[in-house]
């Protein structure tokens, strides 16, 4: 019989095969007492193998590269925390086995998070994998993780660590549901990046049946428990319309009428430019400069270093347009050097911009090497600062570029609220503005991007975000400047639509979403796109604004 369940829909397209369960977590270590003369040799395992998994996921993030990189290296200093191995030292010292030390110490600072109530709670998942990693070692058992299949699959798992799906093999896992995460979450970010079919926050998914045929909507978040030949066809045919649209679509984003949108790519390093290239990107709208400083935590990347590696990005994109963000530091990105270790909450305090200010010399390098970087280049360079808040935020990083001698058109993130209340006071001191939907929708309504259970106030739909995004629009509309979304909300190809009747100048999202927005912006004129966007800020929930937006632009 078949049964149809909805989670959110994360990366688009349709996986139709059988369940296959993430390998189990590791078990509970017995808590025996060691001999106070075996102490020195259990932490020695405990460092060996803290070492060994630290050393693994960051090979897996050199395989991964890109985003994947970045993310797989945060979690290599996470199983490095010097204060996480001097507790498991104590435990030994007063006779925990080396893996039994691990798992407390661990379970000790998983509560601190999960208790928390702030951004750091959504590295508890991130955290459990580190633990489970590093006790499998000490055990000598195989490690968690997906399953060995000959046969394509779909994978269901509570939650997929980044370590897991940043080498996902794409030819064997059809898609993925989880029980949690978001669609702003690491997990949901890699499999648009991979273009892998996925389904998040699914309530009970790791109660479906090993081996039970199922469909997956990665667009409509729908699942198909056994599906009968009919449905199946159905899914198969829609699957089918959209890959022939995508391959129709081609050059530069506009609507039907001919607006211009431009269509610009996310990348998190120089590995991500050639799949933006392929997928038609006309520049960059967002490029995360974190993965030069995630190489080693205590010391920033010399001049030389950044030059290099902006340029090889910059040289991709001949008279294209490359925004790039300064270091955004802090919060689930610390950095021993800059961010401070003993914050209660992280992401209300020091991070992005401010770390920055704190720092003026890391700032003063970042943007000396980007103006050499685009020197000599017919690149359209602009530069953003994450995390403003307002007007004198904006003011002070305008001042430094001038300061470093950066041409660059110079620019800020709309994050927090109060930027884009205050959009027009900031366009006063910079050129333009960069929604970070992201993290504006978790400051907007008070909800961790991680955290699988607020996961519909994190909706981009939700109508109080979209009324930000109007106002920042329309201020910069009035001021006569430029407004883009790079923001995950940006790779909705319906809500594209939307964004665009709000005004938005332009849109950045991961390369493989491009075909999709492309294809979506070329059906409807600007105008159809502004009545769908009146419609959804109408609207009194996320869902609501979905089906009103459609209605309007399938012509209900």
């Amino acid at each position: 019989m078949e049964t149809t369940l909805r989670g959110v829909g994360v990366s688009h397209g349709v996986a139709i095969g059988e369940v296959r369960h993430m390998g189990t977590a590791v078990l509970e270590p017995p808590a025996k007492q060691i001999p106070a003369e075996d102490a020195a040799r259990e932490q020695g395992r405990a460092r060996q193998a803290v070492e060994a998994v630290a050393a693994d996921l960051t090979a897996r993030g050199n395989l991964a590269g890109g985003e994947a990189q970045a993310v797989l290296e945060a979690q290599a200093m996470m199983a490095q925390d010097p204060e996480l191995l001097a507790d498991v030292e104590r435990r030994i010292a007063v006779g925990s086995s080396a893996e039994r030390a691990v798992y407390d110490a661990f379970a000790s600072y998983r509560e601190l998070l999960a208790n928390a109530g702030e951004y750091l709670a959504g590295r508890v998942a991130d955290l459990d994998d580190v633990r489970n990693r590093i006790v499998a070692r000490l055990l000598g058992v195989p490690m968690p993780g997906v399953p060995d299949s000959d046969e394509p699959y779909v994978l269901v798992a509570r939650d997929l660590a980044p370590a897991d799906t940043a080498l996902l093999d794409p030819t064997l896992v059809l898609g993925f549901v989880t029980e949690e995460g978001g669609p702003t979450s690491h997990s949901a970010i890699l499999a648009r990046a991979l273009g892998v079919p996925a389904v998040v926050a699914l309530p009970g998914a790791g109660e479906l049946a090993e081996g039970t045929l199922i469909a997956v909507d990665g667009s409509t978040g729908e699942i198909f428990l056994n599906p009968s030949e009919e449905k199946k066809a159905q899914l198969e045919a829609a699957a089918a319309r959209r890959k022939a649209a995508l391959a129709a679509s081609t050059g530069p984003g506009a609507t039907a009428d001919g607006h211009k949108v431009p269509l610009l790519a996310n990348i998190g390093g120089p590995s991500d430019v050639a799949a933006a290239v392929e997928a038609g990107a006309e520049g960059v709208g967002l490029f995360r400069t974190e993965f030069l400083f995630l190489d080693d935590s205590e010391n920033a990347p010399s001049e030389e270093k950044q030059v290099t590696a902006y340029r090889q990005v910059l040289e991709a994109f001949p008279e294209g347009r490359v925004v790039v963000r300064v270091l955004d530091a802090g919060a689930d990105k610390p950095l021993d050097f800059l961010t401070p270790a003993d914050e209660p909450n992280p992401a209300l305090g020091v991070r992005g911009l401010r770390t920055l200010l704190d720092h003026p010399a890391v700032l003063r390098t970042q943007l000396t090497a980007l103006a050499k970087a685009g020197e000599g280049l017919p690149v359209h360079l602009e530069v953003m600062a994450p995390m403003v808040a307002d007007r004198a935020d904006a003011k002070a990083f305008a001042d430094a570029c001038r300061e470093a001698g950066l041409r660059a058109k110079v620019g800020v993130m709309v994050e927090i609220p109060s930027a884009a209340l205050r959009a027009r006071s900031v366009l006063r001191e910079v050129e333009f503005l960069s929604l970070g939907t992201n993290d504006l929708a978790q400051y907007t309504f008070a909800a961790d991007r991680q955290v699988g259970a607020v996961s519909r106030l994190q909706d981009p739909w939700q109508p109080a975000l979209l009324d930000l995004v109007a106002l920042a629009a329309e201020a910069a509309q009035a001021e006569g400047k430029s407004c883009g979304v790079c923001g995950e909300a940006a790779s909705d190809p319906l809500l594209a639509c939307v964004l665009t009747g709000l005004g938005v100048t332009s849109l950045s999202m991961g390369a493989a979403s491009l075909p999709y927005v492309r294809a979506s912006l070329a059906k409807f004129t600007l105008a159809q796109c502004e009545r769908a966007a009146a419609a959804a800020r109408a609207a009194d929930s996320a869902e609501d604004a979905r089906n009103a937006a459609q209605a309007v632009l399938s012509g209900e």
